[in-house]
């Protein structure tokens, strides 16, 4: 067993099969990415002989909150749920939950410790330009923690393709699919039918498939997989959709099927889709593994009680309420126009948006969807992430005066804050948005917990 001070020391140790890599240009997914040392450290260990429910959460948007709804889900029907979702905002360790808590640091420590000498063997034996995904020893460390702690089903959260990702390995029964768009291009594929195909490879044989409405195009692709895996695929009716009522202090207020109206503590409309999806494959999960029966009226009240729990931090958090500050990580147009829909009931004037997109997502498109409803544009930038980069201030702002007049460029975020503050007054609002980094950002200054969810 290997000794780790911390979690940072442990996590360090994560990264350093990676860290050879430094500096040489990795190849698209399919080709660089080879989740092979994960299996043989799952085999060796015997990470997968305790047998429980998995399912298994994949899309382009949606996917982090998907997750984090079913998993509550289960956890009110009677279960004991184990969690991996990425990225984190805060501690790595909010990478792995079991019924919403982040897994302890003196755990995640001793868990490291002890697969590190298996680690180490494998990595011995890989070619320079193999390397141990962090994202498979993450997964390693989950299991084994979920073991320890006799958890019965496990939702988790794909990386940002599905076919060679590490969770992939897991046997789900249940597969589901989040909104799938152009994303991640160099990685997945310039088209809509290569990225679903990457998506699509989570599809276990003999399992069962959920999806959103999609694209014909990626429809077909996922009901393609289906079939060569002899997997049931379904989707969902729009019709069958949560149906948005109105806006509640706190989130939304919904009607979902059977369940009701119900009050939903996220604010994003786009949370109506995440939550249909969610209580369905509850429902599938819970089937198997028994407990309550489904109709009866202390189900239903369980569904209700649990969507009504939900936490999904930086997801039009409200940070505070005088200034309105609100907090979301939109980093292309698509969920940038979705954002102002969502807050459009809600927000008071002035109205100042504080962005930091980085160079290689839709800055622009976002820029485009706030800029022209913003009273002033404030766009910022973060270090957290070395390997982040933004666009140059020139730039920024002029892609940004297309949309709106009053564009100001301050590279750190706290001055930003200060001059969205003195802008909005005391009775305006404050929308940040941006790369999950200025969200960790945000939230560390608002002296944020996310060790319970």
């Amino acid at each position: 067993m290997t000794n780790f001070a911390n979690e940072a020391d442990a996590v360090t140790y994560i990264f350093q099969s990676m860290r050879k890599l430094r500096g040489q240009t990795r190849p698209p997914d399919d080709v660089g990415r080879d989740p092979t040392p994960t299996r043989r450290l799952i085999e060796v260990l015997d990470l997968l002989a305790i047998r429980r429910e998995y399912v298994v959460v994949t899309g382009s948007k949606g996917k982090g909150s998907t997750t984090a709804m079913t998993a509550k889900l289960l956890q009110y029907l009677g279960h004991r749920v184990g969690m991996i979702t990425s990225p984190h905002l805060i501690s790595w360790r909010e990478r792995i939950r079991v019924n919403g808590r982040a897994i302890p640091e003196a755990d995640f420590v001793r868990i490291v410790g002890e697969l590190a000498p298996s680690i180490d063997r494998i990595e011995a034996t890989l070619s320079e330009t193999q390397y141990f995904s962090p994202t498979g020893i993450f997964l390693a460390i989950a299991l084994r923690w979920f073991d320890e702690q006799r958890v019965t089903v496990g939702v988790l959260e794909v990386g940002r393709g599905g076919r060679f990702d590490d969770i992939a390995l897991v046997p789900n029964k249940l597969s589901l699919f989040t909104p799938i768009t152009l994303e991640h291009a160099y990685w997945l594929g310039p088209t809509l039918e290569r990225i679903a195909w990457h998506k699509a490879g989570i599809i276990t044989p003999y399992s069962r498939a959920y999806s959103v409405p999609q694209a014909p195009q990626v429809m077909q692709v996922l009901s393609t997989e289906a079939d060569l895996r002899d997997a049931q695929f379904d989707w969902i009716a729009p019709m069958d959709m949560a149906k948005y009522i109105g806006p509640a202090e706190n989130g939304l207020r919904m009607r979902l099927s059977r369940y009701g109206e119900i009050i939903l503590p996220l604010r994003g409309r786009y949370q109506l889709i995440n939550a249909t999806l969610a209580s369905i494959a509850a429902g599938d999960v819970h089937a198997r593994l028994g407990g309550i029966p489904h109709a009866s009226a202390e189900y239903i009240e369980r569904i209700r009680a649990g969507l009504a729990a939900v936490q999904w931090p930086a997801r039009l958090q409200k940070m505070q309420d005088s200034p309105a500050i609100y907090l979301d990580g939109a980093i292309n147009g698509e969920s940038a126009r979705s954002v102002v829909e969502s807050l459009r009931e809600s927000w008071t004037q002035p109205f100042i948006s504080i962005v930091a997109v980085p160079d290689d997502k839709e800055y622009a498109e976002v820029y485009a969807a706030l800029g022209p409803v913003s009273t002033a544009l404030i766009l910022t930038e973060t270090d957290r992430n070395p390997i982040l980069s933004f666009p140059s201030a020139e730039e920024a702002t002029a892609s940004a005066r297309a949309h709106n007049a009053d564009v100001t460029h301050i590279p750190r975020l706290e001055d930003a804050l200060e001059l969205a503050k003195s802008r909005a007054g005391t009775s305006g609002t404050i929308l940040i948005v941006g790369t999950h980094s200025i969200m960790a950002d945000v939230t560390l200054l608002f002296g944020c917990s996310y060790e319970v969810i």
